[in-house]
């Protein structure tokens, strides 16, 4: 059982702009290709950052209101030099944060979430741009197919990985919603499976109605029907 690679998900044609690239070229590339964001890449092909939508914004922002209703925000150094800056390289968020080809989308899907971006510039071992993955690319292993999913389970995680016979657990698989019956021999191994049906790629949910014919956990005589 494998989760699926950033290869095999990503974006290969990407949309990308020099370090040099003006203002308003960039704004246009975003326009004219309904991203959001773009990489900055050297003529080696090397990221060296990525310019968002948010990073452009802020030169609308640092605009004093004629009205005088908004005031002008109180920007850090930092801030203010990406107001103020005409280029790709004086307005990109640097260093980029990368995603690598053999990254499966569990590692992936952490990253953005811990900072909080929307889309990973891919490179090589060289940092040379190979593609781009984004959010809506992960979400698609939750188009999966309901029987490519079942089958995962039934042979790749409980015949082969498990090492159940394939008559003693049921899998039903229903809009990614993965429901578990029959018996098992320890009642160990229920919290096991479930936990390895979570991590197939598409799986939404898992519910178990399983039943156990000894319980190695210590927690008192046999029970049935999703004690564990």
């Amino acid at each position: 059982m494998q989760h699926r690679t950033v290869d095999e998900l990503m974006t290969r044609n990407v949309v990308r702009v020099r370090p040099d690239t003006p203002f308003k070229e960039i704004v246009k590339e975003l326009a004219e290709n309904d991203v959001t964001a773009v990489p900055v890449v050297e003529p080696s092909g090397r990221v060296v950052g990525v310019v968002s939508e948010a990073d452009l914004m802020r030169k609308s922002a640092d605009q004093p209101d004629p009205f005088g209703r908004v005031p002008v925000p109180n920007l850090e150094a930092w801030e203010r030099a990406k107001a103020e800056g005409a280029r790709a390289e004086e307005l990109m968020s640097a260093p980029p944060v990368c995603a690598r080809p053999e990254w499966n989308v569990v590692e992936t899907a952490r990253l953005m979430t811990t900072q909080n971006v929307k889309r990973l510039p891919v490179v090589d071992e060289t940092d040379k741009l190979v593609g781009i993955i984004s959010r809506a690319d992960i979400l698609r292993v939750f188009l999966r197919e309901d029987e490519a999913i079942r089958s995962e389970i039934e042979h790749d995680l409980l015949e082969h990985t498990v090492g159940l016979a394939p008559s003693a657990v049921r899998v039903e698989v229903s809009e990614g919603q993965v429901t578990l019956t029959g018996s098992v021999e320890a009642r160990s191994t229920i919290p096991l499976i479930e936990r390895l049906c979570r991590s197939v790629d598409g799986v939404v949910s898992v519910h178990q109605r399983l039943t156990y014919a000894s319980d190695d956990t210590g927690g008192g005589f046999p029970r049935g029907a999703g004690d564990a």
